[in-house]
């Protein structure tokens, strides 16, 4: 079996202005260290992906710090936006990332027999101010995305998990109607769901649809399942995802970077 197709992800980066630490760690560093070692030892990846939480305020120096972050010459890479992101400050710093008509991050990529579905959770009203949502517009958006598949397979990314993880605290900021989600992601049959969010390694099949979540660049969550605080962190080391397509179906690995 053959996989002619590498997919690398990066989720939950987190950057903070220059110097500002979370729990003793530079995130801006560990950013780097990852997707130096990820393209390093995937030059042939066709994507790399990252999604959501790229800064921790969402504000314009945080969105100006990751640009300046990146190496030249960088890379092409798919942005997604999580609930620490605001979108306006985002598209200002990454004016050339896809929007839909109605100004949400959300895009395909048609890679041979694959489709990849990036979708944009973020929701700036939130109630709690972390959970995600998909409005009605962003759902049409997805029902034309899954029907225009066609034959190909389906890979579909959010930042929010749809379902619950078992960790309290995260799951109370999950995406608010994941039922309706995993509902459409069923009926359509995809490949795989892929998430950030939580900040660990999970993977699931729930209700039928396979699904992998993957562990931050910068710091991770605990391994604490009680109603503990979502902002706790434990300094692992930072990570990134690779998905292998093949013609058979969707190979996942996590790999730590020390």
């Amino acid at each position: 079996m053959t996989y002619p197709q590498k997919i690398i992800v990066l989720t939950d980066i987190h950057v903070r202005a220059p110097g500002e630490l979370i729990s003793g760690i530079d995130p801006v560093a560990r950013l780097k260290t990852v997707l130096a070692r990820a393209t390093s030892d995937h030059p042939d990846a066709a994507e790399i992906i990252v999604m959501g939480d790229l800064t921790n305020e969402g504000s314009t120096l945080e969105f100006e710090t990751l640009r300046a972050a990146l190496p030249t010459p960088c890379p092409q890479i798919r942005w997604m936006l999580g609930n620490h992101d605001r979108r306006q400050p985002f598209l200002n710093a990454f004016p050339d990332t896809p929007v839909t008509p109605s100004g949400f991050a959300q895009q395909i990529i048609d890679l041979d027999d694959w489709r990849l579905i990036l979708l944009d959770t973020l929701d700036e009203k939130a109630p709690d101010m972390h959970s995600g949502l998909l409005c009605e517009d962003r759902l049409a958006w997805l029902d034309a995305a899954l029907v225009g598949a066609e034959n190909r397979k389906v890979l579909v990314f959010m930042h929010h998990p749809p379902y619950e993880t078992g960790f309290q605290g995260m799951d109370m900021i999950r995406l608010r109607n994941g039922p309706d989600v995993m509902s459409k992601l069923k009926a359509a049959q995809i490949e795989l769901l892929v998430c950030g969010h939580v900040h660990r390694v999970i993977s699931s099949v729930i209700d039928g649809v396979p699904s992998a979540i993957f562990k931050s660049t910068c710091h991770q969550l605990p391994f604490d399942m009680s109603p503990a605080s979502i902002h706790l962190a434990v300094d692992e080391p930072g990570a990134y995802g690779l998905l292998l397509l093949g013609s058979h179906g969707v190979v996942v690995h996590s790999v730590d970077v020390d």
